[in-house]
Formats: C-alpha cells, structure tokens, sequence
C-alpha cells in the first residue's frame, strides 16, 4: 500500500511539473518549492531541509543596501550573458563602479 502511495505522490508530482513553467527568474524557486529538480526528479528531503534552513538564516540577516545588492545580483548573473568588458561598461554607464579585480578572477579568470 505503501509503495502505491508513494507511486501515485510521484506522478501527481510528474503532472504538477508538466503544468508548471519552470521558466523566468523565478524557475528555480518554483522548483524548489514544488520539491522538484527541472527535468522533474524529486529533490531528496535532506537537500530541502538544509536549503530551507540556510535560506531562513539569510532571510533573517541584515541588509547593507539595495543597490549593493542590485549590482552583485548584475555581476553574477551579467557575467553568464556579457564578456568583461561589455558589462563592465555597462555597470559604469549605469553609475556603479566597474568590475572589481577579485569579480574579473572569479567571473571571467
């Protein structure tokens, strides 16, 4: 009985993830949300756990500031779809200080 249970949780899930968009900035949170990698594998409980518990901690941390962090979330995701010097120029036309030494190593290094 146990096993059927469990076989019908996971195709409600399988169904749940063909409804679902798991597309735009948010995909990745919908996912986790649903419990659900992208190709539709369920993510191990203890993998949530420790997520969830991490993410409540930085939840609860305290902000240095909008911008600061407006322009960290630019050069981590910009680096994906700029090379160095296009997003470099593009933090400075946009009035943040270009790309620091210790982002160039990590990013483009």
């Amino acid at each position: 009985m146990a096993a059927l249970l469990s076989l019908l949780a996971l195709m409600i899930m399988n169904q749940s993830l063909k409804a679902m968009d798991f597309s735009g900035p948010d995909a990745i949170n919908e996912a986790i949300e649903a419990g659900l990698d992208l190709d539709g594998s369920p993510i191990p409980l203890e993998m949530l756990n420790l997520y969830r518990e991490v993410m409540d901690k930085e939840g609860a941390r305290k902000r240095s500031g909008v911008k600061k962090s407006m322009r960290n979330r630019i050069v981590r995701s910009g680096a994906k779809h700029f090379d160095q010097e296009t997003l470099n120029k593009l933090l400075v036309a946009a009035g943040w200080e270009g790309l620091k030494p210790k982002e160039v190593d990590f990013f483009f290094g």
